[in-house]
C-alpha cells in the first residue's frame, strides 16, 4: 500500500456473498455481517452451522420470541434471552403465567415476524440514552449499570465490559418496530431464521438466578439451520426420553433416591449393584495391570487439610457445612479443649498427597500411581440435581500420579492410552479431545510461564499422537495447570465429557512435596490428576442411556433366563442353568405360573440378553434353544456348547443381540 494511502473497506456482504455466512470474526471478535472491515483486518466468515453461527441463530430467534410476546402482551417486561445448548430462552415479567394457548399464539406471531424479513441493526448508546429508551423496562435498566458478563445468569448477551448497544428491528420500509438491549451479533434479518425452530416449554425462573428477586416466566425454544435438522433434533429428544436413565432405573429395578435419605443421595438395588460391581472390578483389574496401587481414605477430615489444599476457599459454596468435633469439657462444663471443624471430603487428592508424604521419596519411587474409588460429597443446589448425573454423594474413580518432570510426557501418554482402551472395553468408541490452556491473563494462573509452556506442549503432543480430533481452548485450563478433557459421543449423538487428565504444579508446592533426584538434590514432583469415568454414578447413567438398558452380556444383571415350554421341562432347564452358574454365568429359571409367551415378553422387556428355551426335543437330545434380543432363535445347541458360547461372549464383552454375536467369527452353528 502506498505511503499515506487509506486501506479500502468493505462489509461482510461484499466479502462473503454465500448465504450460509451469517457473521464475521474480525481480529478475533464476533461482528455482524454488515460490519465494515478494512483490508488490514483479519476477517473470518462465520457460517450458520458453526458453533458461533448456531448461537447467533438462536439468540436472534430469542429476539423474535420477545418481540412476538410484546406484540401480544404489550405490558410484558423483558428479562434476558441467551442462547443455550441446542436452543434459547427468554424471561418475561408478566402478570399471569403463560399458558399452552399463549405459546401457540406467540409461535404464530413469530412466524409472521420471520416472514417480514426485519433487519437487525446495531446501535451504540450511552448509559443515559439507554436509560431513556428503556425507561419502561425495569429489568433492562438494572443491567445497564452492571457492565460485566458475569453480572447475571445469561446476562453476557445484554451487557459487557465495553460499550452499550441496542439492536433495532427495522422493517423493509425503514421503520423501527422493536428494540432490545443487546451485545449481538445477530443474523442480518429475521427471514434467515427460516422454519427450523420451535418453542419447547414454559417454566418459572427467578430474575438473575436469585430467589430474593422477582419470579419471571421463561419460554424455552430451539432453532436449527433447517427444518430437517429440527426434526432430527426432535427425534433425538424422543429417543433420549425413551433412554432416560431415571426411568430405566425404576423400570429395571437398578437404583432409587429415597426421600427418607435425602435429595441427590442414591441407593443401589441388587441388580444395579451387579452392574456397578462388574464395572468396578473390571476397571480395578485393568488398573492393577497398568501399575496402579489401590488406596483407601476416610470420608471426613479436619478443616486444615482443605485449607492447605485451597479447596475450602476455591469451592466453599459447594462444600457441605462443617461438623464440630473433639471439644472437651470438665465437670463444671468449662471448655478444656477447643473443638475442630471436620468436613465431608469433596475431593480425594489431598489425602493421596498425605500418603505420598508419609515417607521420603526417591526418583526410583516415581512414577507413583495411586488409585481409589473414593466417595465424595458436594453441596449441590437442589435445582441442579439430575438423577445419577448430578448428585450430592458420588464415587470418583480417582487416580493421582506423582512423576518427575522428565517422566511427564511418557506417563501422560500411558494415561491417555489407558483411558481410551478402558472406555472401549465398555463399548464406547467415538472420542474427541479438548486441550485446555493458559491465556495471556497472567493474574489467573500460578507457576512459571516456561513450565506452563513445556507442560502444554507435552499435552499437545500426547493428544495429537492419538489421532483423535483435538480442539484447543485457551483460557480454560485449571488455575494450577493445563489439562486434556475427553468427550464421547453416545448412540444417539449426544456428547458427554468423561475422563480428565490434569497437570498440577500447585498442590505439590502447597504441600511441599519432594523427591530426591539422581544428583542427590531435593526436587518437586509434578502431580497428574486423572478421573477415568468421572464418577461411577454418572458413567453408569451414561452407559444405561447409551445402551437403552440393553447392556452387553458381561454387564447385564441377569445374563440368561431359562423359560420351559411347559412345566414338565423346568427340571431339565434347572440342570442347564446350574451348569451355566457353575461357569460363572448369572442365570436363573422362570418358575412362575405365566404362559411361555408371557414369560418371554416379560424378560425381553426386562432387557435380559439371552433367553434359554427347552422342550421335549431339547430334553431328549441334551440341547437348548437360544432366543436373542432381536427376536431370532438358534435351536438345538448342545448344552456343553451353550455354556462355552455364553462364557466366550462374556469374556469378549460382546453385546449379543443375535446368533451371530454369540458365536466367534468363523464358528459354525
Amino acid at each position: 500500500m502506498p505511503e499515506n494511502a487509506q486501506p479500502s473497506t468493505r462489509d461482510g456482504f461484499a466479502l462473503f456473498p454465500d448465504r450460509s455466512v451469517v457473521a464475521l470474526r474480525v481480529n478475533g471478535e464476533l461482528k455482524d455481517l454488515a460490519t465494515t472491515v478494512a483490508d488490514t483486518d483479519a476477517v473470518e466468515p462465520v457460517t450458520i452451522d458453526s458453533p458461533d453461527g448456531l448461537n447467533i441463530l438462536r439468540h436472534s430467534t430469542a429476539h423474535v420470541l420477545a418481540q412476538a410476546v410484546q406484540r401480544i402482551k404489550p405490558q410484558a417486561n423483558l428479562g434476558i434471552g441467551p442462547p443455550i445448548t441446542d436452543g434459547f430462552y427468554y424471561d418475561f415479567g408478566v402478570d399471569t403465567p403463560f399458558t399452552p394457548e399463549d405459546v401457540k399464539a406467540i409461535s404464530k406471531e413469530m412466524q409472521r415476524i420471520v416472514r417480514e424479513g426485519q433487519r437487525f441493526v446495531r446501535r451504540v448508546v450511552s448509559d443515559e440514552e439507554a436509560h431513556a429508551e428503556l425507561a419502561d423496562e425495569p429489568f433492562k435498566l438494572e443491567l445497564i449499570g452492571l457492565k460485566s458478563p458475569s453480572a447475571a445468569e445469561g446476562a453476557s448477551v445484554e451487557v459487557g465490559e465495553g460499550e452499550l448497544t441496542i439492536y433495532d428491528n427495522v422493517t423493509k420500509d425503514g421503520e423501527v418496530v422493536w428494540k432490545d438491549l443487546c451485545r449481538g451479533p445477530h443474523l442480518p434479518n429475521t427471514r434467515m431464521i427460516g422454519n427450523g425452530w420451535d418453542l419447547t416449554r414454559i417454566a418459572a425462573a427467578y430474575w438473575r438466578g436469585s430467589e430474593k428477586n422477582p419470579q419471571l416466566q421463561r419460554i424455552y425454544g430451539t432453532a436449527w439451520p433447517s427444518k430437517d435438522e429440527l426434526r432430527a433434533y426432535q427425534h433425538r429428544l424422543e429417543e433420549a426420553a425413551k433412554r432416560d436413565h431415571r426411568r430405566l432405573g425404576r423400570e429395571l429395578d437398578l437404583f432409587s433416591f429415597p426421600d427418607e435419605i435425602g435429595s441427590g443421595l442414591s441407593v443401589w438395588h441388587p441388580r444395579g449393584g451387579i452392574v456397578r460391581g462388574e464395572m468396578e472390578q473390571h476397571a480395578r483389574r485393568r488398573h492393577i495391570a497398568e501399575g496402579y496401587s489401590y488406596v483407601y481414605t476416610p470420608h471426613i477430615t479436619k478443616k486444615d487439610l482443605f485449607v492447605t489444599s485451597n479447596h475450602l476457599v476455591t469451592y466453599a459454596d459447594g462444600i457441605w457445612p462443617p461438623i464440630r468435633m473433639d471439644e472437651e469439657r470438665d465437670d463444671e462444663g468449662n471448655v478444656t479443649k477447643q473443638g475442630v471443624d471436620y468436613y465431608l471430603k469433596p475431593m480425594n487428592c489431598p489425602m493421596h498427597i498425605l500418603i505420598y508424604k508419609e515417607r521420603a521419596r526417591s526418583y526410583r519411587d516415581l512414577p507413583l500411581r495411586l488409585a481409589e474409588n473414593g466417595t465424595v460429597y458436594r453441596n449441590e443446589l437442589s435445582g441442579a440435581l439430575h438423577g445419577l448425573t448430578r448428585v450430592r454423594g458420588f464415587t470418583q474413580d480417582d487416580a493421582h500420579l506423582f512423576v518427575t518432570p522428565d517422566q511427564l510426557e511418557a506417563e501422560t501418554t500411558k494415561v491417555l492410552e489407558f483411558v481410551l482402551s478402558l472406555l472401549k472395553d465398555f463399548g464406547l468408541s467415538d472420542f474427541r479431545l479438548e486441550l485446555s490452556m493458559r491465556d495471556d491473563e497472567k493474574s489467573k494462573w500460578i507457576g512459571e510461564e516456561d513450565v506452563w509452556e513445556t507442560a502444554t506442549d507435552a499435552l499437545r503432543r500426547v493428544a495429537l499422537a492419538t489421532g483423535l480430533e483435538l480442539i484447543e481452548e485457551p483460557g480454560e485450563a485449571a488455575f494450577y495447570g493445563p489439562k486434556i478433557d475427553l468427550k464421547v459421543t453416545d448412540a444417539i449423538g449426544r456428547s458427554w465429557q468423561l475422563s480428565t487428565v490434569q497437570l498440577d504444579f500447585n498442590l505439590p508446592e502447597r504441600f511441599e512435596l519432594e523427591f530426591t533426584d539422581r544428583d542427590g538434590e531435593k526436587k518437586r514432583p509434578i502431580m497428574i490428576h486423572r478421573a477415568l469415568f468421572g464418577s461411577i454414578e454418572r458413567f453408569f447413567a451414561i452407559l444405561l442411556e447409551h445402551y437403552a438398558g440393553d447392556f452387553p452380556l458381561w454387564l447385564a444383571p441377569v445374563q440368561v433366563v431359562g423359560v420351559p415350554v411347559a412345566d414338565e421341562y423346568a427340571d431339565y432347564l434347572d440342570d442347564a442353568v446350574a451348569a451355566l452358574r457353575a461357569a460363572g454365568v448369572r442365570a436363573e429359571v422362570d418358575h412362575s405360573d405365566d404362559r411361555m409367551q408371557k414369560k418371554i415378553r416379560t424378560h425381553t422387556t426386562g432387557k435380559v440378553p439371552l433367553i434359554l428355551i427347552a422342550g421335549e426335543q431339547d430334553r431328549a437330545a441334551g440341547t437348548v434353544s437360544f432366543r436373542f434380543r432381536d427376536g431370532s432363535q438358534e435351536n438345538g445347541v448342545p448344552l456343553s456348547d451353550a455354556v462355552e458360547l455364553v462364557r466366550g461372549a462374556i469374556e469378549a464383552h460382546a453385546l449379543v443381540s443375535s446368533a451371530a454375536d454369540l458365536r466367534p467369527e468363523g464358528a459354525s452353528a
